[in-house]
Order: C-alpha cells, then sequence, then structure tokens
C-alpha cells in the first residue's frame, strides 16, 4: 500500500497526536527527495526501531548558496512514493515552501564551531538552513529518534549538537554510508552526473581509501593529500574544494590519526559537488 502523503502540519499534528494517544513510538528520516537506497536503508533502520516512520521530502531553499543548484536538484516525488511502498513507510511527509517558511518568517538557527570548516567554509549559511529546516521537522513530527546518513557527516555533527544543545526530546542516529558496487557514495546528486562523469566519480573516493591506509601506516598528511589531489584531478575532477583528517567528535583539524578520526572530502565532477568521508583509524 502507497504511504499517505500529507502536505499541512495541521494534518501532520493530527495523525501524530492519534499514534502518541495509543503509546507509539515515532521516527522522522528527514529528506530532500530523488530517493536511493541510501535514504531506503534509513527507513528501514527506522523501522526497525520504532512503531510509525515519517519520511519528509522538502527541497529546502536555505540551504542552497547557489540558485542554479536549488533549481536544477532533482524533483521525483511520484516515483519517490513508489519505492517507500515496500518498506512500509507509515506517512509521506510533503510540505510546500510557503508551508515552511511562512510570509513574515523570521527566524534563523545557527550552530557555531563545528559549522565554520569544511562544507561550512564552502557554502555561506548552508548549515543555518540545514539547523533551521530541521528543528522545524522536529518539532513538527514530534519524532522520537530522527535517523541521518554518515555520508553528510558535517551535517549528522551539526544536527546530534542542535538536539542536545535546545535539549530537544529527540535521539539523532547516524547509519553507515550505503555505496555504489564500485564505491561511490550514494547521492541524490549522482543523477545530475553524465554518464562519463559517472564513470570518473568513483575515483574519489578511491584516493581517499589510498590516503587512509598511508595514514594508518604514518604517512605525512600533506604528502599523502597532494598525492590523492593528483589522483582526483586525473580522473576529470576540476576543483577539490577540501580532503581533511578530522577528528571523529568535533571535526577539529588533525594532522595524524591517534584518535578516532574521518576524512572528508568535496570536490566538484562536471558541474556536480560530490562529497564523501571515511573513518580512520
Amino acid at each position: 500500500m502507497t504511504p499517505e502523503i500529507i502536505r499541512t502540519l495541521v494534518e501532520l499534528r493530527s495523525k501524530v497526536a492519534g499514534w502518541k494517544a495509543a503509546g507509539e513510538s515515532v521516527a522522522v528520516v528527514p529528506t530532500m527527495g530523488a530517493l536511493h537506497q541510501g535514504h531506503l536503508s534509513l527507513v528501514r533502520a527506522a523501522k526497525a526501531a520504532c512503531d510509525r516512520v515519517i519520511v519528509t521530502i522538502f527541497i529546502n531553499p536555505k540551504q542552497f548558496n547557489n540558485p542554479d543548484d536549488y533549481k536544477n536538484y532533482p524533483r521525483t516525488e511520484e516515483e519517490d512514493a513508489r519505492k517507500l511502498i515496500s518498506l512500509k513507510a507509515d506517512v509521506v511527509y510533503v510540505p510546500d515552501g510557503a508551508q515552511m517558511y511562512p510570509d513574515g518568517f523570521a527566524t534563523t538557527v545557527s550552530v557555531d564551531g563545528i559549522t565554520q570548516g569544511l562544507c561550512g567554509a564552502h557554502r555561506t549559511g548552508h548549515f543555518d538552513g540545514v539547523a533551521t529546516i530541521v528543528t522545524k521537522l522536529f518539532t513538527q513530527t514530534q519524532a522520537d529518534k530522527a535517523f541521518f546518513g554518515e555520508k553528510d557527516y558535517q551535517q549528522l555533527q551539526v544536527v546530534t549538537r542542535l538536539a542536545r544543545d535546545l535539549d530537544l526530546p529527540i535521539e539523532v542516529v547516524g547509519c553507515p554510508t550505503i555505496r555504489e558496487e564500485d564505491g561511490l557514495a550514494m547521492s541524490s546528486r549522482n543523477l545530475m552526473l553524465s554518464d562519463r562523469a559517472r564513470t570518473w566519480a568513483p575515483e574519489l573516493h578511491r584516493a581517499m581509501e589510498e590516503m587512509s591506509e598511508g595514514l594508518r601506516a604514518g604517512g605525512n598528511l600533506e604528502v599523502l593529500r597532494a598525492v590523492a589531489v593528483k589522483r582526483i584531478e586525473r580522473a576529470g575532477f576540476t576543483q577539490v574544494e577540501y580532503l581533511d583528517l578530522r577528528s571523529a567528535d568535533r571535526l577539529e583539524l588533525m594532522t595524524t590519526p591517534d584518535r578516532p578520526a574521518r576524512l572528508l572530502a568535496a570536490a566538484w565532477l562536471a558541474g556536480v559537488r560530490l562529497i564523501d568521508n571515511i573513518a580512520v583509524g
């Protein structure tokens, strides 16, 4: 059976109130649509953990710093709903812009520190947009648990921090990155790659794996980074925005993986910005 599609907050709150009155637990999986197996893995995890699952689909204009990026982002609502049938998601919440940002909307949620580097340094205002919409979705759905993928690792840390700092009664659950057979991290943006660029894209992950092996063997970070960047650029990427070794908890810059760490990268391929991260150490 196709999951129920709800478009207004009034309808959503009525539905959730019924579940809560029956003593049922509620999970939310926030997305911007164009669902792939990574998203679906989050829905499976949510379904295993809670009685009811809400999948949200909202392409949030406030987290795009490039108008063309927002305009070109894939919009596949009908296909997304079909993909959720077999997973038995209870509700797909699809609000429009006026529902989420009504006239006079003047509030921004901003998380300091952890947003300063990586994507935050290259996408002005992006994480303010993420934090604001996620806070709204948490309060609108009144979910007990929220599920996010580790592929957007900085986003996961930002969302975890805001829930903790604002005492929001919700548990943020991070789930492993789901990859294609060739290693490319699944992403809605992959749909924007040409067939030719798609064949080059996995080289980002391969270069990161090679760099990670070098770091674990005691290699020099800067030397390994330079080799990795050359490999990525030879594969057809036009710009490597960052390729950093950061602490797994606070995303602080590191030179050696002497405690839990992540290697995080962002690079442009054929006009599409791809990100990835892997654990090191």
